[in-house]
């Protein structure tokens, strides 16, 4: 029997939404649609099938939320565009596709968790607020139940966010509802004060409170880490917080005694001492230099060239604590592009599990066993 992967980390968005994403652009290289049929065409390489005689097959993904132009304010649309997501999303889930959405009725089942965009900043108040019309747009505790966490990104925000008195409270509120908070920042380009500020931010959410309120928070590597507490909340740093990949690479020492690369690792293994860390192996395309379709990149050169960074995340976290992601389709714009990136990073990943040397019941909580248990997530 092949091992399921659950891709913990993937964004969707039809060519209708593209004018709601922050981020968009006409000349961008994801100004197109990126909905499930694109993302079966990417990992096509792969089956679905558990019957299939390969060695791996795709179960299913986790969504994150896309970073639509939204505000923490709910005046004017501040709140309407991320909403709009998630009756995106719930169309998916059922199965009653819009025309030209770029999904059917048969990819109902691959979307086994939904993690949105809520306004955390605002508190537990405003959070109450905006998560009932959550709810409101799932339109069924079937779907509802998918909700697995939310994410606010804070990667592109000024410094001391994180610090507020209302955003540490609005995470203890997201513990107290047993959701995950997918925290993400960059340090390659926001630079690592974001990070050093998501460590103290962590020491506020968990010193000194009940184990019911703690957050569960994902990190993910290289883009987010996965920091979470197994029950009742979660905080996800996601991409193993964009970590400067692109540092000169003579031999292991040109890294490991690097100012950029020792604050990071020093950083991150304190963010692993909280019980319920998780980090997800996602992202690296982004922060990596960038690949072309037309030649294939040596992947043993980038498992030996990311190896220091991601042995840091197993000593610091544990197997037990990392769970693979593709960061899709974000993974196509360094990866080389939709037909080749994803199963390049899969493969990747699959180099750096070879190199740590785990066993095959760790390989297998990697490639989903681990991200079922931080999001509580049914397969």
């Amino acid at each position: 029997m092949p091992t399921p992967i659950i891709d913990s980390h993937i964004h969707l968005f039809p060519e209708s939404h593209l004018p709601t994403l922050a981020w968009y652009g006409p000349d961008g290289p994801l100004g197109s649609q990126h909905s499930i049929d694109e993302y079966r065409l990417a990992t096509a390489s792969t089956p679905t099938s558990p019957e299939s005689t390969q060695a791996l097959h795709l179960r299913g993904f986790i969504f994150l939320e896309t970073d639509r132009i939204s505000s923490v304010d709910e005046s004017g649309r501040g709140w309407y565009h991320a909403l709009d997501e998630v009756s995106f999303l719930t169309r998916i889930i059922t199965g009653e596709p819009a025309p030209g959405e770029g999904h059917k009725d048969v990819d109902r089942e691959l979307c086994l968790g939904l993690v949105p965009w809520a306004p955390v900043p605002g508190g537990p108040a405003v959070l109450e607020k905006y998560m009932a019309q959550v709810q409101e747009r799932t339109r069924t505790e079937e779907v509802f139940k998918k909700v697995r966490g939310v994410r606010y990104l804070v990667q592109d925000k000024p410094r001391g966010v994180m610090l507020e008195a209302d955003f540490i409270e609005g995470l203890k509120w997201l513990g107290r509802k047993q959701l995950i908070f997918d925290l993400g920042v960059d340090a390659r380009q926001g630079g690592l004060w974001q990070l050093r500020e998501a460590a103290e931010m962590m020491k506020k959410v968990y010193h000194a409170v009940e184990k019911k309120d703690r957050v569960k928070l994902i990190i993910s590597m290289p883009a987010p880490l996965v920091v979470s507490y197994p029950i009742p909340n979660e905080l996800s740093l996601d991409h193993l917080c964009k970590p400067n990949l692109r540092l000169p690479f003579s031999s292991p020492d040109s890294i490991a005694t690097h100012p950029d690369f020792l604050e990071w690792s020093s950083l991150v293994t304190a963010m692993a001492q909280h019980p319920s860390t998780y980090m997800k192996l996602s992202g690296g395309f982004s922060e990596l230099p960038p690949f072309v379709a037309e030649s294939e990149p040596d992947i043993a050169s980038l498992v030996e060239q990311t190896r220091l960074w991601t042995d840091v995340i197993f000593d610091a976290f544990g197997p037990e604590r990392v769970m693979f992601g593709s960061d899709w389709p974000v993974c196509n714009v360094g990866g080389g592009g939709n037909a080749v990136a994803w199963r390049r990073w899969k493969s990747v990943v699959e180099g750096i599990l070879e190199k740590r040397g785990l066993t095959q019941d760790q390989k297998e909580g990697v490639w989903g066993g681990v991200a079922v248990k931080a999001y509580g997530i049914e397969v």
